[in-house]
C-alpha cells in the first residue's frame, strides 16, 4: 500500500498545483467520481493533477477522513495557516495525504515557505495508524525549509531538497530562500530515485537495497523497519 504524501510541520506553507504521472493506478473495481476526474487528466499528456486549485478534494489528514481546517486554498495554491499551534504542530493542521495510492511515480510541484519555515514532502507512506503513529515511520522525506533562517537548513542531510537524515543532495546550490517559489520533481521507478531542484538534477540513488537499509541503520529511523 503506497501513498504519495505531503507532510507539513509548523509554518505557513504554499504549494502550487501538483501534477503527477503514475505507472500504477487504482484498481478498476474502485471506480468513483474522483476516478472520472483522474481519467480526464490522464488523457492530457498522461499527467494527473493532485490539486484542483479550488478545494482540498483528493486529500485527507493522515488517519482521518477529512482535511484539517488549517488547510485551505489560497490563490489557487494549497496553504497551511500555522498561526495557531497545538503542542509542536499546527492546530487542526496535521500531515495530509492523497486519497489515492500509487506505485512508480513522477511528482512535480512548486512550494514556497515563510522565512525560517520547516516542512517536507513524504512519499511511500503506509497509512496504518494502528502500526504507524506518524507519517515518517514509513515515508522518506524530501526536506522543505528555509536554509537561511531555519536551524535544520544549516544541518547536513536536513537542508531543503535533501532526503531528511538519509541523503544530502546538491540542492543547496539551487534552492531559493524563504518567501520564494521552488520547483521540485521526485521520480521513483522500480527503486531508482531521482530528485530535482529548480530543474537541476540533485540526487540519483536506489531505495530499498542493502545500501539504503545500511544508511537508515545509522539514523534515528533505525528502529522503524518499514
Amino acid at each position: 500500500m503506497t501513498y504519495a504524501l505531503t507532510s507539513f510541520k509548523n509554518t505557513v506553507f504554499f504549494i502550487a498545483i501538483f501534477l503527477v504521472a503514475f505507472a500504477g493506478c487504482k484498481p478498476a473495481d474502485k471506480k468513483t467520481d474522483e476516478d472520472a476526474k483522474v481519467d480526464v487528466a490522464e488523457t492530457k499528456n498522461d499527467w494527473t493533477p493532485l490539486l484542483d486549485g479550488k478545494t482540498t478534494a483528493g486529500w485527507h489528514t493522515y488517519g482521518q477522513d477529512h482535511v484539517g481546517k488549517a488547510w485551505n486554498i489560497n490563490d489557487s495554491s494549497l496553504h497551511l495557516d500555522a498561526s495557531s499551534k497545538a503542542d509542536w504542530q499546527t492546530k487542526d493542521g496535521g500531515d495530509i495525504v492523497t486519497n489515492d495510492e500509487y506505485g512508480n511515480f513522477d511528482l512535480q510541484l512548486d512550494w514556497k515557505i515563510t522565512e525560517g519555515g520547516n516542512s517536507g514532502i513524504m512519499f511511500y507512506v503506509k497509512e496504518d495508524t494502528a502500526k504507524y503513529k506518524y507519517t515518517w515511520y514509513t515515508g522518506p522525506e524530501m526536506q522543505v525549509c528555509d536554509n537561511v533562517k531555519n536551524e535544520d537548513g544549516k544541518v547536513y542531510k536536513s537542508q531543503a531538497g535533501d532526503i531528511y537524515e538519509l541523503f544530502h543532495t546538491t540542492s543547496d546550490q539551487y534552492v531559493n530562500p524563504g518567501g520564494q517559489w521552488n520547483h521540485v520533481e521526485i521520480k521513483s521507478n522500480d527503486g531508482k530515485l531521482d530528485l530535482y531542484m529548480n530543474d537541476h538534477h540533485v540526487l540519483d540513488t536506489t531505495i530499498w537495497d542493502d545500501a539504503w537499509k545500511k544508511n537508515i541503520a545509522g539514523t534515528k529511523f533505525k528502529d522503524m523497519p518499514d
